[in-house]
This record gives structure tokens, C-alpha cells and sequence, in this order.
């Protein structure tokens, strides 16, 4: 598990919430910094991904424990 600089818990919240609020704190980190999102709503696994292909930022790390999808993702310059 890498280090992160702040963490987002969606837990709960189905699409397209864990999207907007992943968006809305990615912009408030610096560049290089770490989100660790936890999410579960099973639609997460594709939009994550295509929400950071749009942005420049990149994830760094996901998986899947305890019914939860965890990704770490690095904020783009």
C-alpha cells in the first residue's frame, strides 16, 4: 500500500458520486501528492480509471479487499 497524502472514503455512494467527489479533491491536490480512494459501487473499477485517463493524474495502485475498491492516484503536474 503506498504512502498518501489524503484519503477519500466513498464507501456507500453509488455513480456518479465517488466520480465528482474524486474529481472535486483531485483539483486541491498538489502535484505528485496521493488520493487513496475507497469506493464500492462495483462501477468505480471503470470510471475511475477514465475520470484520471481525462484529467493527466494517474493511479498508481488499485485492489479490491474487504468489499471495498481502493485506488492511489497521483495528481499530474
Amino acid at each position: 500500500m503506498p504512502t498518501f497524502d489524503k484519503e477519500l472514503d466513498t464507501t456507500g455512494l453509488t455513480c456518479p458520486m465517488p466520480v465528482m467527489k474524486c474529481k472535486k479533491i483531485m483539483q486541491t491536490l498538489a502535484a505528485g501528492e496521493i488520493l487513496h480512494l475507497m469506493a464500492t459501487d462495483p462501477g468505480t473499477r471503470s470510471d475511475i480509471p477514465a475520470l484520471v485517463g481525462k484529467t493527466g493524474d494517474q493511479i498508481i495502485e488499485s485492489s479490491e479487499a474487504d468489499g471495498k475498491i481502493h485506488f492511489y492516484i497521483k495528481k499530474g503536474s
